[in-house]
């Protein structure tokens, strides 16, 4: 009787964290919202990258010859939950895909006000987040929101034409760092580079090479930006935590659903179209608290259960 249970304890544990990562996915593919985001919310996020950091060390320690070292952090990686979580994020890539390039062009006002209001309830779960909040956690968000919000009114969208495999590798490896950043998207870093109707075209046309090499220069992006992270994380928790919500609040200069969209960082006032967008944002914002609700209580229960 208790094998049964246990079997199935973990396999719905497996499909929970899968439909976290399908979600990440989600969130990958849209200009001004990141995976990182999501996994914020969810209270993955140092789980996350503390299983990459050990992935890119046993990577490392192949690379110089040491074989005992490479199986010391390949057993470190919680594979239980990183090879789930990284199935459904490539499923929402690959089923997605095309499905919100198009809603992104047909009504770009109620995606990007949806986006606004789940960047702005990740906002206030991931406040909950930080261990022992001071006045200086205040300044940190604010200083790097009002930085990101201003710099991306500076950027001027541009597009690559014909792009060649390095610019994939290149694009990649940039990509991937914003991608687990909370608050600046893959999308976004891809929107500004001029890489985004390139990549996804990729993906929709299934160009292997070119997705490959993209995926090529991501892994090797990852693995140096992990480390880095996962150092700042572990010395300086709250402070890094502090500064990845500034990210968040910055990135809602991209999202602000007036004049473009998410296609621009323009910002004017309220159109006709106000009380539609409303109401994506307040259902935008009520996801992400249903979401972290659903994630604290799968937490307790998996703290009730006896250890085996």
């Amino acid at each position: 009787m208790g094998q049964p249970v246990a079997i199935l304890a973990t396999v719905i544990r497996l499909l929970r964290t899968m439909s976290g990562g399908f979600l990440m996915g989600v969130a990958d593919l849209i200009p001004g919202v990141s995976g990182g985001t999501i996994a914020l919310v969810l209270g993955i996020y140092e789980r996350l990258v503390a299983s990459i950091r050990e992935g890119s060390s046993a990577l490392g320690s192949i690379l110089r010859g040491d074989f005992d070292g490479f199986k010391t952090h390949l057993r470190r990686v919680e594979w239980l939950f990183l090879l789930p979580l990284l199935a459904g994020i490539l499923l929402a890539v690959i089923t997605l895909a095309s499905l919100l390039e198009s809603q992104l062009e047909e009504r770009p006002t109620l995606m990007a006000a949806a986006f606004l209001g789940l960047v702005a309830g990740s906002v206030l779960v991931a406040w909950r987040l930080i261990r022992v909040p001071a006045a200086r956690h205040l300044v940190w968000a604010a200083l790097v929101g009002v930085a990101l919000f201003v710099l991306l009114g500076l950027g001027q969208e541009t597009t690559v034409r014909d792009p060649s495999i390095l610019a994939f590798f290149g694009s990649g490896a940039l990509a991937i760092c914003a991608m687990i950043l909370p608050g600046i998207s893959g999308s976004l870093i891809l929107l500004l580079i001029g890489m985004y109707p390139a990549v996804i075209g990729a993906l929709n046309d299934r160009r292997l090479v070119s997705i490959g090499v993209f995926v090529l220069g991501a892994l090797i992006g990852l693995a140096l930006f992990s480390q880095v992270l996962y150092w700042a994380l572990s010395r300086h928790h709250d402070d890094v935590l502090a500064m990845l919500i500034g990210l968040m609040a910055g990135s809602f200069r991209v999202l602000w659903p007036w004049p473009d969209g998410v296609d621009s960082a323009g910002l004017d006032l309220p159109g006709d179209d106000w009380l539609p967008a409303l109401t994506a944002a307040l259902i935008g914002f009520a996801v992400v608290f249903l979401i972290a609700r659903l994630a604290d209580d799968d937490e307790r229960i998996s703290e009730l259960q006896p250890s085996p």
